[in-house]
């Protein structure tokens, strides 16, 4: 049992395998997370009856944060570590990647969306986690998004989370063993087409709340 919890910190595929396993507990966190934020399309009324839902578990929310947070910083240090690999091996990896053409836009910029969703992820903490929860959950969205400056940030950070996802869906496809020739083409565009539909749920709600008066009963 040793061995095997020490290989998967010491191997390439273990950490690769860790990377895989908090990438997809994080892909399932966005997913549902994205679907709760929906109900905003549906007005302030649902939306902060939805958030009124998820306060009532009471300790459950904690442990729930507890354990994400947990997973970030997981999937944040392997990613480092595996980056880190990647750049010692690069002038050989930088040859097959340029006679094969594999490349992506998102798998060539994996590090830079990291960090800028890192800052992201702070920058939303700060406004919508430690903040004042006195006001109606629509009323502090719709005052921080309605803000240029604000609502600008998040539509950009969003599309480096879309370009981020793109290509950290399809390595996650990779890492679990889920690899065919055949079907390869609707691997890959499926998993742009998930990371293009939870990105976009985000970004319409910020575009929306900069761009509606009227959104969330404003």
């Amino acid at each position: 049992m040793v061995k095997v919890l020490s290989g998967l910190f010491t191997s390439s595929i273990g950490r690769k395998g860790i990377m895989a396993a908090s990438g997809l507990l994080l892909s399932f966190f966005l997913l549902i997370h994205a679907v709760g934020n929906a109900t905003t399309f549906f007005g302030a009324a649902v939306f902060n009856s939805y958030a009124g839902h998820l306060h009532s578990l009471g300790f459950l929310i904690y442990i729930f944060e507890i354990g994400l947070v947990f997973i970030f910083l997981v999937h944040i240090i392997f990613g480092i570590i595996l980056a880190l690999e990647n750049f010692q091996a690069r002038p050989g990896r930088y040859q097959v990647s340029r006679s094969s053409g594999g490349r992506t836009p998102g798998s060539r910029t994996m590090i830079l969306t990291g960090l800028l969703i890192l800052v992201f992820l702070a920058v939303h903490l700060k406004n919508f986690h430690f903040t004042d929860h006195s006001r109606h959950i629509s009323l502090i969205v719709k005052g921080i998004l309605a803000q240029p400056p604000a609502g600008i940030f998040y539509l950009l950070a969003l599309a480096g989370l879309g370009l981020h996802l793109s290509h950290g869906f399809w390595s996650l496809l990779q890492s679990l063993g889920i690899n065919h020739p055949k079907y390869n083409n609707f691997f890959h565009r499926s998993a742009l087409v998930l990371a293009l539909t939870i990105a976009g749920i985000f970004s319409a709600i910020a575009a929306l709340a900069l761009l509606w008066p009227k959104f969330l009963g404003g």
